[in-house]
């Protein structure tokens, strides 16, 4: 946890001090370290910051929505946007832009999306068990899926570029970093709290029932904490895959560990520092040009989620 936390300062600090806007990392360092340049200051301060912490909060959102899902369902592979929360906000981020609406009703928008598709999901999976409600998203995000193609026929050339960065992730949508920061905090602290049901849930129904845990309330709280958390993610930077997927995996490898009460905090704070880094490479590798942020993770993501299986079966043999 100590060398994880120096590499998310590390991240931190570079970041910080790089960009596409001309400031060279010492005059950074020099308004930092109380330098009196109000450019360079209003620069780092009200736009490279922000949009860090940012970063990091939607990071830690979706990986501890991965761990909670993946304990959930027992699958390595469910996502945070297996449960159609993505499709949902994607569909009324979509609607808002084609109505032309300021980037704080688009937001209101995809939020009344995501929790839509939430409530729907759950209330055609009730009773049904996992495998059902896991059907039941992944339906409803299909659903989702042409909704969104025929809005972006819909769209004109111009509202096209907005709708397609949105769709990737982008963190410049990110208009303040504090809900998906302290949401994040709140979720961490929790997810600890939680970690003994977390780890019976991950053994097993039969030994979950064994021990007496009450799946019938477990279950649906999981659930909408995982949609709570995806929507605040989604709602702040768009679509950003595979930090839900290969976090958790990565830190159960690295630490050995399947205890929730480690792979829960440590995802977060891995996850946070994965996003970060690929937002700076999405507003440096094609300076001045930015990248969506999502893209860079699916790009990245790829590669890393293939060798950590990979890795996984090597151990296992």
């Amino acid at each position: 946890m100590g060398v994880l936390g120096a590499v998310a300062i590390v991240v931190f600090c570079i970041s910080l001090m790089t960009g596409s806007s001309g400031i060279s990392p010492t005059r950074a360092l020099n308004v930092l370290a109380g330098g009196h340049d109000e450019a360079v200051r209003s620069v780092l301060m009200q736009v490279r910051l922000p949009r860090l912490l940012a970063g990091f909060g939607v990071g830690a959102l979706l990986a501890l929505s991965g761990v909670l899902l993946q304990a959930l369902f027992r699958n390595p592979l469910a996502d945070p946007f297996v449960l159609g929360v993505s499709g949902g906000a994607a569909v009324g981020a979509l609607c808002a832009m084609l109505a032309g609406c300021a980037a704080l009703a688009v937001q209101g928008c995809a939020g009344a999306g995501a929790l839509t598709s939430v409530a729907m999901v759950y209330f055609l999976a009730r009773g049904g068990g996992t495998a059902r409600l896991l059907l039941t998203g992944v339906v409803v995000a299909s659903a989702c899926g042409a909704l969104v193609s025929v809005l972006l026929a819909l769209a004109t050339s111009v509202q096209v570029r907005g709708m397609v960065f949105w769709l990737a992730g982008d963190l410049s949508w990110a208009l303040s970093p504090r809900a998906s920061l302290a949401a994040a905090f709140l979720a961490a602290a929790l997810a600890v709290v939680v970690a003994r049901p977390l780890n019976v849930l991950a053994a097993g129904e039969l030994r979950a029932r064994a021990v007496g845990l009450e799946l019938e309330t477990w279950r649906p709280l999981l659930f909408v904490a995982c949609a709570i958390l995806t929507a605040i993610a989604v709602v702040s930077a768009g679509t950003v895959g595979f930090v839900g997927l290969i976090t958790p995996h990565a830190v159960r490898l690295i630490f050995k560990t399947s205890d929730h009460r480690l792979v829960a905090p440590a995802s977060a704070l891995a996850g946070g520092t994965v996003l970060a880094a690929a937002d700076l490479i999405a507003r440096t590798v094609a300076s001045p040009r930015q990248l969506p942020v999502g893209a860079i993770m699916a790009i990245v993501g790829a590669p890393i989620f293939l060798f950590l299986l990979r890795s996984k079966n090597r151990n296992t043999h």
